[in-house]
């Protein structure tokens, strides 16, 4: 299964760029270039997401459809790009029976 994500990527001033999806807290990445950063957010966010199934914790809904920004947010960032970022979500039944299989090995 899939799950569209809005995710928040920041270029920092004189430095790379960071990025955040405000539905899945916590989960943050970094990246050299915006193409970059986009694949690993995309990893992050999998990871994180694999993470919470194996843990028993429900997977966050995608819900979040706009960021409002305050005077702020700019302080550290030259410009920000935000777009939805497709991400495959674990299905709870996979988890359980890849960790199975890996403990039984």
């Amino acid at each position: 299964m899939t799950k569209n994500y809005l995710v928040v990527f920041g270029k920092c001033k004189g430095s790379n760029f960071s990025g955040h999806a405000p539905d899945v807290l916590g989960c943050v990445s970094a990246g050299d270039t915006l193409e970059e950063m986009k694949a690993m957010m995309r990893e992050a966010l999998e990871f994180h997401l694999e993470t919470m199934v194996q843990r028993g914790e429900a997977v966050p809904e995608a819900v979040t459809e706009k960021v409002d920004f305050k005077p702020g947010d700019f302080d550290d960032v030259e410009y920000f790009v935000i777009q939805q970022l497709e991400v495959n979500v674990p299905a709870r039944e996979a988890v359980h029976k890849h960790r199975d299989a890996h403990q039984a090995a």
